[in-house]
């Protein structure tokens, strides 16, 4: 299953219209709905629906994309005018279908890819930020990303404090789940 799940994403998605333009419906205005980025970018190895949903700039697409006045998905992502951002507003800037191209530096699980200062993401924050400055102040983007390296970091510091209790544990004998003996079930069956 889990196999079957990673191939239908992981074979040259951007390759196929039918990833984000739907097989049985080719239309570029449902293309450029969220919920497209949806049929991969969710569950438990990738947060990016979840993040995006909860965030702020979802909840503006979630209460406002039935008003055509608020999402008119009919103008080419060029001519857009969102009152907030959908996915591919930000991701495929200008109506661009290379994806990757304006993606953050940051994996779904973010702990890797904090600033470090390499060059090249340099320059992926550089257009980060310049996409988040259609809407926003540079400065704005840039604080944020600041925030979010620190955010990684911190959950990185949490993600190696959290294996050192459970190593420490195991070395004290405490490593076994489940006591030998659990208490029966509310059918009398353990």
């Amino acid at each position: 299953g889990d196999t079957a799940g990673c191939t239908f994403c992981h074979t040259s998605p951007e390759e196929r219209c039918s990833t984000c333009h739907q097989r049985h419906q080719f239309n570029p205005a449902v293309a450029r709905k969220s919920e497209q980025c949806k049929t991969c970018h969710w569950g438990k190895d990738h947060r990016d629906w979840e993040a995006y949903d909860i965030s702020i700039h979802g909840t503006v697409y979630q209460v406002n994309k039935w008003d055509l006045t608020q999402f008119d998905m009919s103008k080419k992502l060029a001519g857009a005018d969102y009152v907030g951002p959908t996915c591919q507003y930000c991701h495929m800037r200008g109506g661009h279908h290379n994806v990757q191209r304006l993606s953050t530096v940051y994996t779904s699980m973010g702990m890797s890819n904090a600033d470090r200062g390499a060059p090249l993401w340099k320059e992926k924050r550089d257009t980060w930020v310049s996409v988040c400055d259609d809407c926003h102040s540079p400065r704005f983007a840039r604080e944020n990303l600041q925030a979010m390296d620190e955010a990684c970091k911190d959950a990185g510091l949490k993600y190696t404090e959290t294996f050192k209790v459970a190593e420490n544990l195991m070395l004290d004998g405490m490593g076994e789940p489940m006591p030998k003996d659990p208490a029966p079930d509310w059918s009398g069956q353990h």
